[in-house]
């Protein structure tokens, strides 16, 4: 067998990089979210205290 078709069969380190990928996807949609949810938050309670002051 040449390197190169071995290259394209051996899935030695494919379990890694796919944990790698998941892994990163995760902390992205986290950090987006809550980047959302401090803005739903601090909008909230700037409406609530303004409401509240005469």
């Amino acid at each position: 067998m040449t390197s190169r078709s071995r290259l394209w069969t051996d899935d030695g380190g494919q379990d890694l990089i796919e944990y790698a990928l998941l892994a990163a996807l995760i902390s992205v949609c986290s950090i987006v979210a809550i980047g959302a949810l401090g803005l739903a938050i601090d909008n909230y309670y700037k409406t609530s205290v303004e409401a509240k002051i005469p």
